[in-house]
Parts: C-alpha cells; sequence; structure tokens
C-alpha cells in the first residue's frame, strides 16, 4: 500500500486541480503515481519533464528505443510500476518481450540505462563512445536528462510504495506477485 494517499480533487486547492486538469488535458489520463505526486503541483510538473525530453529524443530515438531503454532502467532500479507501465508499452506494440531481440543501438541504450542505475561514476568509455557515434551532442545531453528523470521516477516510486495502476496489472512481469 502506497505511504503517501492520492489527493482528494474536491478537497484539493486550486492549483493542484489545475495541474490535475492540465495532466489529463495532456495525457488523457491519471496515474496512482502522478495522483499522489501532485500534493506538490511543482514536483508534478518536474517529473512531466519526462514527456518533454521524451518528445526531444523522438527524432533520434523511436519509442521502441525509449521504451526499452526506460523498461531497462525501471527494472534496474527494482521498479514494479515502472517497468510494468514500460512492458505494457511494448507488449501493446506487438511485441512479444521474451521474444526481443535488441538491435545494436537498442543494446547500448539498454546498457546505458542499467550502467548509470548501477553506478552512474562508472560508465563505460566504450559504451558512452558507441552513443556518441549514433547521437550529436544536444541529442545525448537530452538522453542523459531523459535517464536522470526516468531514475528519479523509479525511486520515487520505490520509496513511495506507490500500488500499480488496476490496468497495468496483466503486463506485471511474471512471479510479480505484489501486481497481482
Amino acid at each position: 500500500m502506497s505511504r503517501i494517499s492520492a489527493i482528494d480533487y474536491a478537497a484539493a486547492s486550486p492549483e493542484t486541480r489545475a495541474e490535475h486538469d492540465r495532466e489529463l488535458q495532456l495525457r488523457g489520463r491519471m496515474t496512482n503515481m502522478k495522483r499522489i505526486m501532485l500534493h506538490s503541483p511543482v514536483a508534478h510538473r518536474i517529473y512531466a519533464e519526462w514527456f518533454t525530453l521524451r518528445d526531444l529524443l523522438r527524432p533520434a530515438l523511436s519509442d521502441r528505443e525509449i521504451w526499452l531503454l526506460s523498461l531497462a532502467i525501471s527494472e534496474a532500479s527494482q521498479a514494479r510500476v515502472p517497468a510494468t507501465f514500460f512492458r505494457r508499452a511494448l507488449i501493446e506494440s506487438g511485441l512479444e518481450l521474451e521474444a526481443v531481440v535488441p538491435t545494436a543501438r537498442e543494446e547500448a541504450l539498454i546498457d546505458f540505462g542499467r550502467a548509470i542505475v548501477v553506478n552512474s561514476n562508472a560508465v563505460a568509455d566504450e559504451l558512452w563512445n558507441k552513443l556518441a557515434a549514433s547521437y550529436d551532442e544536444a541529442t545525448l545531453v537530452n538522453l542523459v536528462a531523459f535517464v536522470g528523470i526516468m531514475i528519479a521516477t523509479t525511486i520515487f516510486t520505490n520509496v513511495v510504495n506507490v500500488d500499480l495502476d488496476p490496468e497495468l496489472a496483466r503486463y506485471a512481469a511474471a512471479g510479480d506477485s505484489a501486481a497481482s
């Protein structure tokens, strides 16, 4: 059970209700994490910059690449809610997760995400050079910032123990008893 309650829209401040409504208008849904985070509209807006960075990365990275990177970060962080969210994205795109064979670029992104979770001071030069060969410097800046917000998201969901959204339960990894 989550350590922090979701906001009560009816009792929320006008600022919180406005941020809630803005989120629904922009993305069409409200997750458990967002309902909790809306206790601080500023924190919610900061974490929502994940979407801005994702959009900046889209010319250089496909949705599949972004989802595989995000799934790798979530799994390395042992973050059930975001991992299940990205499992759903990949499955709904038609992939069988157990059968995915990453391309060389996807493998570099997956390795990069995992490496930063393990030790951001120890990202191997060989790995960085693979990324630098594929992306310009502006994309690399956005990539590192995106990974940072993705890691922050996993930390938030883990520390707060955010409940899995009901619509995600069927996408949980096998053996994830907390998701059932």
